[in-house]
C-alpha cells in the first residue's frame, strides 16, 4: 500500500511539473481559441545565432496546422498518389491519395501512430486538409477536405466514429474544400455540414449522435463556428457568405442576424470580440464593426467598412487588443494597425506578410505573448514583434521553414503553427519543424 501511495504521488509530482512548465495547443487558435500563447518562460528576444531547431519530422501535404496536446502533436496531411497539384482558383483539380492523422511524440518528432483513409479530392488549391485537428478528453477530432468527420482515440488513432457530411445532409463540398475546423464545447461538437436546414450541425462529441441542425445557405462558407460570451449568455456564431447569426448553441435556435456578404463566398476569418464589441470581416470590403447587447442575446452594426478604411482579413484571423485591429488584408496583402473606434487606418507593412511589397492574400499567423506578439509569415519565417496603435517593430526573426505552395505565382507556406512546449511547431508540405522557444535558464 505505501509503495502503491509513493507511486501515485510520484506520478502527480510529474504530471504537476509537466503543468507548470508546459502548455498545450489543442486546437485551431490555441487552448482559449483566441490566438493567445500563456507559457511561461519564454525567450523575450532571438539569439544572434538564431533558434534552436530540435527535430524535423517528414510530412505530407496540407494546410492544416498542427495540434499539441498531453506531450504529443497531431497533425493531418494528404499523401497523393496521382493527379496535378496547380493551384489555379476557378479550377478544381482531380487527385488520388489518403487523408492521414499522425501522432508524433513533441519532444523528439518519433511517430507513435497514424491513421489514413482513401479520398479523392475534386476541390481548388487540393494540397490537403485544412482544418487543424481538435484535441479533447483522450480524443482527436478531424474534418477533411472533402467531408469526412473522424472522432479518433488520442492513444492510439482508432475510429471511435466517423461521419461523411455530403452522405448524410444532401451537401456538396466547397469550391476550397471543407476548412471551417470543428469546435468542440462541453458534450458538443459544433462544424457546418452543408444542406437543407443543416448548415450548422450539433454533434454529441462522444457519439457523433445529432444533437440540432440549423440553417440554409446557397453556400458552406469557410468560417469556423465560434463561442462567444456576453452579457451572460453563450452564443454560438455562424459566418455562411451572406448572413452572420448568432444561435443559442443548446438548440440552434437563431437570436440575431448581419447581413454581411464576401465576394466569392469566402467567409474565411473567425470573428473576434474584445467586450462588447465584434469584428468579422472577409474579401471584397465586407467587413463590420457589431455592438453586442448586454441585456439580451441582440446585436447592432455600429458601422461598415469601405474600400479605404477598416483590414479585410482572409487567410488569418485578426487580433483585436486595446481599441485596435491588428490583421492582414486581403486586396493589398499588408499587416495593418487599424482604430476600432471608425476604421481609420493608422498604418502598414508588408515585412511580416509578403516581405517584399504588396500582394493579394498576403498572409502571417499572429499570436499574442505577453507584451509582444509572434508572427509566423507566409515566407516560412517567425517573427517576434511589438504592435501598437504607433505601428510595427520587429525585434527578431528566425527562417523556420521553405514555403512549399504556391499562390498568384508567388511561394508561400499558409498553415498556422501551435506554441506548446515552450516551442513553435509549423508545417510546409514536406516537413514539421519544432524550435525552441525556450528562455535561457
Amino acid at each position: 500500500m505505501r509503495n502503491s501511495m509513493l507511486l501515485v504521488g510520484m506520478v502527480a509530482s510529474v504530471m504537476a511539473a509537466r503543468t507548470s512548465s508546459a502548455d498545450d495547443w489543442p486546437q485551431w487558435l490555441g487552448p482559449n481559441g483566441d490566438s493567445v500563447w500563456r507559457e511561461k518562460g519564454i525567450v523575450t528576444a532571438f539569439p544572434p545565432e538564431g533558434l534552436k531547431v530540435k527535430w524535423r519530422a517528414p510530412v505530407g501535404l496540407g494546410y492544416a496546422g498542427p495540434a499539441v496536446a498531453g506531450g504529443r502533436v497531431y497533425l493531418f496531411d494528404y499523401v497523393k498518389r496521382s493527379g496535378d497539384l496547380t493551384n489555379n482558383p476557378g479550377l478544381r483539380n482531380k487527385l488520388e491519395g489518403s487523408e492521414r492523422i499522425v501522432c508524433l511524440a513533441a519532444e523528439s518528432g518519433d511517430l507513435i501512430w497514424e491513421h489514413r483513409y482513401d479520398r479523392a479530392y475534386r476541390v481548388s488549391y487540393s494540397r490537403g486538409p485544412r482544418c487543424t485537428p481538435t484535441v479533447v478528453s483522450g480524443k482527436v477530432y478531424t474534418l477533411g477536405t472533402e467531408g469526412t468527420l473522424l472522432c479518433l482515440n488520442a492513444t492510439d488513432g482508432t475510429v471511435v466514429w466517423k461521419k461523411e457530411l455530403t452522405k448524410e445532409y444532401g451537401s456538396e463540398t466547397p469550391q476550397w474544400g471543407f476548412a471551417a475546423h470543428p469546435l468542440v464545447v462541453g458534450n458538443m461538437l459544433y462544424c457546418l455540414a452543408g444542406g437543407e436546414g443543416s448548415l450548422a450541425v450539433a454533434l454529441n462529441k462522444d457519439t457523433g449522435r445529432e444533437i440540432w441542425r440549423a440553417l440554409s445557405a446557397d453556400e458552406l462558407g469557410y468560417c469556423p463556428p465560434t463561442m462567444i460570451e456576453h452579457g451572460g449568455t453563450k452564443q454560438l456564431l455562424i459566418w455562411p457568405p451572406d448572413v452572420l447569426s448568432s444561435l443559442d448553441p443548446r438548440t440552434g435556435q437563431v437570436h440575431w442576424s448581419v447581413p454581411l456578404k464576401p465576394t466569392f463566398g469566402m467567409s474565411i476569418a473567425t470573428p473576434r470580440k474584445l467586450g462588447e464589441l465584434l469584428y468579422v470581416s472577409g474579401v471584397g470590403n465586407a467587413g463590420a464593426l457589431i455592438k453586442l447587447d448586454s441585456q439580451k442575446p441582440a446585436a447592432s452594426v455600429l458601422w461598415r467598412g469601405n474600400p479605404k478604411n477598416a483590414v479585410y482579413c482572409t487567410n488569418s484571423t485578426p487580433f483585436l487588443e486595446a481599441g485596435i485591429i491588428y490583421g492582414c488584408d486581403t486586396e493589398t496583402g499588408a499587416l495593418m494597425g487599424v482604430r476600432m473606434q471608425n476604421g481609420e487606418r493608422l498604418w502598414q507593412t508588408f515585412k511580416p506578410t509578403t516581405g517584399n511589397g504588396r500582394a493579394r492574400y498576403g498572409t502571417a499567423f499572429l499570436v499574442k505573448h505577453e507584451d509582444r506578439f509572434f508572427l509566423f509569415s507566409e515566407t516560412g519565417d517567425l517573427i517576434l514583434a511589438k504592435l501598437s496603435a504607433q505601428g510595427y517593430d520587429e525585434l527578431g526573426r528566425f527562417h523556420v521553414l521553405e514555403p512549399t505552395n504556391e499562390a498568384f505565382r508567388r511561394r508561400v507556406v499558409w498553415s498556422h503553427p501551435a506554441f506548446a512546449e515552450k516551442s513553435v511547431f509549423a508545417r510546409n508540405d514536406k516537413e514539421l519543424v519544432c524550435v525552441d522557444l525556450a528562455a535561457a535558464e
